[in-house]
C-alpha cells in the first residue's frame, strides 16, 4: 500500500484509544442496527477466512462508539483492510495495469513484481489508496454462498451456493452502504491544487485519477476538454454578437462552423481519452465477467453459462414490460410535456400582445416571464421524470447491470432531449421566428444554469455544513477546542452520513427513495424522531435533492452540448455562456467531490461510456438542424426565389453530403494513436510468445516425466 495510505490509516490510528484498529482502515461496512448477533458473525468470519476456505482474507474490526454516543447510533458499523502481501494477490486477481520499468503498461503479477516501476522492498509504495479499496471492495463482491441455505439468525433471506453474498444482503436489507474512507491528508493537498487556488491552468487529472480512479478522472477530462473545445466558438461568437446581433439573418457562416465542430471535437476526443486510458492502464484491461444485478429476481435455476444456481427471468415478460408499460409511460410523458410546451407559447402570446399594446420597461421585463417559468418546469419535470424512469427500469427487472443501465440512459436522454429543446424546434421550425428561438434559448440556458449550481453546489454544500457543525459541537463537550481533527470513530460516523456520489448508474438506492419523498411531502423536520438514523437531521428542501453522479454530471453536459450545437448560430453568446458555466463547474464539482459526497470506489474505466455514443447522436442532430436552419435563412432563399422545391432538394442534398462527410471522418481519424497502437501490439505479441515458450516449457517437462 502507498505511503500516503499508510500515513493516513496512522494519523487515523492515533485518533482512537487503545481499542483502536490494528490495521489501516480502508473501507467501512456498515450493517442494519437490528441485525442479529449470529449473522454478523458470520459475516465477519467469512470476511476473515482464508481464500481456500471460501472467505475474503480480509481484516476487520467493529467500530468504537462515538464521543457522547447515542442509543441511536447504528452500533454494527465495521472497519475493513488488508496485509500488503493480500492486497498484491488482489491487484493480480484484478487484472490492475500498473507501468513497468521499460514504460509499458502491463497487467501486473506477483512473480513478476520486481519488473514494475515504483515497486520496491516490499512493495509499501507501491498500490494507491484507491487501487488498495477497490481491490478491497472486489474481495468482497467475490464472496460466495457455500452450503449455508440461508442467513444465519434471517430464516427468511435464503442463500444459493455460488451466488454472491454481499448482494444478497444489499437487495434484503442486511447491508445498508459499503464505503471507502477519505484520506484526509491526500485530500487536502488535493483540495489545494484543485479548486482552492483559482487559477488558469490544467486540472490535475493524473492526482484525481490516483485518488477518485479512473472513471472520475475521465469526467473531469472531458468537463475540461469540452470546455477549451468551446473557446474557438465562443471567440467567434463574441464579435459576431456585438456587430451582427440587430441582423437576425445572418447566422448561416455560423450555422457552417457549428457544423465541422460538433464533428471534430468528438473524434480528437477519442485519441485523447485513449491516451488517457493507455497511461492509467485501462486501454487494454478486460472486463470481469458479469454477475447478475442485487435487485435482480425470479424463480431460481441453472445458469447455463457458470452452472450456479441463480434466479431466471423469462426474457419474453421482460420485453412485454418494457414495450406494453414502459414505452407508452415515456410516450404519455412526451405528450405531457408537449402539452405545457403549448401552454408555454399561450403565456407568450398574452404577454407579447399586452406588451404590444403598453410597451413600458416594465412590460419589456415581462416578456421574459414565461421562459423563466418554463425552464423551472422543465428542470422539475426532468426531475421527477428521472426517479419515474428509475423505478420503471428498476421494475423491467434486467439481469446485468450493464442493460439497466443502457435502459435508464435511454428513457431519460429521450425525455431530457424532448423536454429541454422541442420548443426550440417549434420555435425555430414551425413558427420560423428567429427573434424568439434566440430569447427562449438565451432564458433556458441562462436558468438551467443557475438551478443546476444551486441543486449541485449550494444546498448539498449547506446540508453537509449542518451535519458537520453538529458533528463537531458534539465532539467539542468531550474534547478540548483546540484539537482540529476529529476522531476516527466521528470521522466514520460523518462520511457515512454524506450523500453518495454514485459512478455511473447504479439503480434505485435509498438516497433516492427517501430524497423523493422530501420531495413530494414538502420541507419535513425530522429531528427528534425514529426515522433519525435514515434521514439527515436537519431541514431537508423539496424539489432539489437527489443522489448524484456521473449520470447526472454527464446529463448535464449532454444538455449543454445540445443548446450550443443545435441552435447557438442564432444566440452566438450561448457558446459564451457554456464555458463560463463550466469553469464554474470545475470547482463546484470539485468542491462537492471533497467536501459534500462520500469517496466513491474507483471505476477502471476505459472510456466515457454509453455517453460518447449519446454525444454522436447529438451531432448528427446537430446536422440536420443547421442544415436546416441555412436553408430557411433569407441569404440562401435569395437564390432560389423561383422554387422553394429546389431550396428544399439542395438542403437535404447537402446535409446528406455533410453526414457522409462526418461518418468519412469517424473512420479515417483513428481512435486510438499510432503510437499507443504500436505499444498495444507490441504487449499482445510478446504475450503470445511468452505463453507459446510456457508451452514448450511444459512439454519438455512432460516428456522428460514420462522418460
Amino acid at each position: 500500500m502507498d505511503r500516503g495510505a499508510l500515513g493516513e490509516g496512522k494519523m487515523l490510528q492515533g485518533s482512537l484509544d487503545s481499542s483502536g484498529p490494528r490495521f489501516t482502515p480502508l473501507v467501512v461496512v456498515e450493517l442494519a442496527s437490528d441485525t442479529k448477533e449470529e449473522a454478523i458473525a458470520w459475516i465477519l468470519s467469512r470476511i476473515r477466512d482464508q481464500q481456500q476456505n471460501g472467505g475474503a482474507e480480509l481484516l476487520v474490526e467493529q467500530l468504537g462508539p462515538g464521543v457522547g454516543a447515542q442509543e441511536k447510533e447504528n452500533p454494527n458499523m465495521f472497519l475493513v483492510g488488508a496485509t500488503r502481501q493480500r492486497l498484491l494477490s488482489g491487484a493480480e486477481e484484478v487484472g490492475l495495469f500498473k507501468e513497468c520499468n521499460d514504460g509499458s503498461m502491463r497487467g501486473f503479477t506477483c512473480a513478476n513484481k520486481h519488473n514494475f516501476k515504483d515497486f520496491e522492498g516490499d512493495g509499501d509504495s507501491f498500490l494507491n489508496m484507491a487501487e488498495c479499496q477497490y481491490i478491497i471492495k472486489h474481495e468482497l463482491d467475490t464472496l460466495r454462498a457455500k452450503d449455508e441455505t440461508h442467513v444465519p439468525g434471517h430464516t427468511q433471506v435464503k442463500l444459493y451456493p455460488g451466488k454472491s453474498i454481499i448482494r444478497r444482503l444489499q437487495s434484503k436489507g442486511i447491508l445498508i452502504q459499503i464505503f471507502p474512507l477519505h484520506g484526509q491528508e491526500e485530500l487536502k493537498r488535493l483540495s489545494f491544487s484543485w479548486y482552492k487556488k483559482v487559477k488558469l491552468s490544467f486540472q490535475p487529472l493524473d492526482n484525481i485519477r490516483h485518488y477518485y480512479g479512473e472513471g472520475q478522472a475521465l469526467y473531469f477530462g472531458f468537463l475540461e476538454y469540452f470546455t477549451f473545445a468551446l473557446v474557438p466558438m465562443a471567440l467567434i461568437g463574441v464579435p459576431y454578437y456585438l456587430f451582427d446581433w440587430e441582423d437576425y439573418d445572418k447566422y448561416v457562416i455560423f450555422a457552417v462552423f457549428n457544423l465541422v465542430w460538433c464533428t471534430v471535437i468528438l473524434e480528437l476526443w477519442k485519441r485523447f481519452s485513449a491516451s488517457l486510458a493507455y497511461r492509467w492502464g485501462t486501454l487494454s484491461r478486460k472486463k470481469a465477467f458479469e454477475e447478475p444485478r442485487p435487485g435482480f429476481h425470479g424463480t431460481l435455476g441453472f445458469n447455463p453459462v457458470t452452472g450456479r444456481k441463480e434466479p431466471l427471468y423469462p426474457n419474453a415478460k421482460r420485453q412485454l414490460r418494457v414495450y406494453l408499460v414502459s414505452l407508452p409511460f415515456v410516450l404519455l410523458c412526451l405528450y405531457l410535456s408537449l402539452y405545457i410546451m403549448m401552454i408555454y407559447f399561450q403565456m407568450e402570446g398574452w404577454v407579447l400582445s399586452f406588451h404590444d399594446e403598453e410597451p413600458t420597461f416594465w412590460t419589456g421585463i415581462l416578456m421574459f416571464i414565461p421562459s423563466i417559468i418554463y425552464a423551472v418546469v422543465i428542470e422539475i419535470m426532468n426531475l421527477i421524470y428521472r426517479y419515474a424512469a428509475e423505478f420503471l427500469t428498476e421494475w423491467e427487472n434486467h439481469r446485468l447491470e450493464s442493460s439497466y443501465q443502457n435502459h435508464l440512459v435511454l428513457k431519460v436522454l429521450v425525455f431530457n432531449f424532448f423536454n429541454c429543446f422541442a420548443s426550440l424546434f417549434y420555435i425555430a421550425f414551425v413558427m420560423q421566428d428567429m427573434v424568439l428561438l434566440r430569447q427562449s434559448l438565451a432564458t433556458l440556458l441562462i436558468t438551467s444554469q443557475i438551478l443546476n449550481q444551486f441543486m449541485e453546489a449550494f444546498l448539498p454544500y449547506w446540508l453537509q455544513r449542518r451535519r458537520n457543525k453538529k458533528m463537531i459541537r458534539k465532539v467539542q463537550k468531550r474534547r478540548t477546542v483546540e484539537e482540529k481533527e476529529l476522531p476516527l470513530a466521528e470521522q466514520v460516523r460523518l462520511e457515512a452520513d454524506m450523500s453518495t456520489y454514485l459512478v455511473g448508474t447504479q439503480g434505485l438506492d435509498s438516497d433516492l427513495d427517501k430524497n423523493f419523498a422530501i420531495m413530494i411531502f414538502g420541507f419535513t423536520n425530522l429531528v427528534n424522531t425514529q426515522e433519525e438514523i435514515m434521514f439527515p437531521s436537519v431541514w431537508l428542501c423539496p424539489c432539489f435533492i437527489l443522489s448524484q453522479g456521473t449520470f447526472d454530471d454527464y446529463l448535464e453536459l449532454f444538455l449543454l452540448f445540445g443548446y450550443v450545437s443545435l441552435f447557438s448560430c442564432t444566440y452566438p453568446l450561448a457558446a459564451v455562456l457554456v464555458v463560463l458555466n463550466n469553469v464554474t463547474e470545475v470547482y463546484s464539482d470539485a468542491f462537492k467531490m471533497c467536501r459534500v459526497f462520500k469517496r466513491p470506489f474507483s471505476d477502471p474505466a476505459a472510456n466515457i461510456g454509453v455517453w460518447q455514443l449519446a454525444f454522436e447522436a447529438m451531432s448528427v442532430i446537430a446536422i440536420v438542424t443547421n442544415c436546416a436552419l441555412i436553408g430557411m435563412s433569407p441569404q440562401v432563399k435569395a437564390y432560389f426565389t423561383e422554387s422553394e422545391t429546389q431550396l428544399i432538394l439542395w438542403t437535404v442534398a447537402i446535409e446528406h453530403m455533410l453526414l457522409a462527410f462526418k461518418f468519412i471522418l469517424t473512420f479515417l481519424i483513428p481512435d486510438v494513436p499510432k503510437h499507443i497502437q504500436i505499444k498495444l501490439a507490441r504487449l499482445e505479441f510478446e504475450s503470445l510468445e511468452a505463453l507459446k515458450k510456457k508451452k514448450m516449457l511444459e512439454a519438455s517437462d512432460l516428456s522428460k516425466t514420462m522418460e
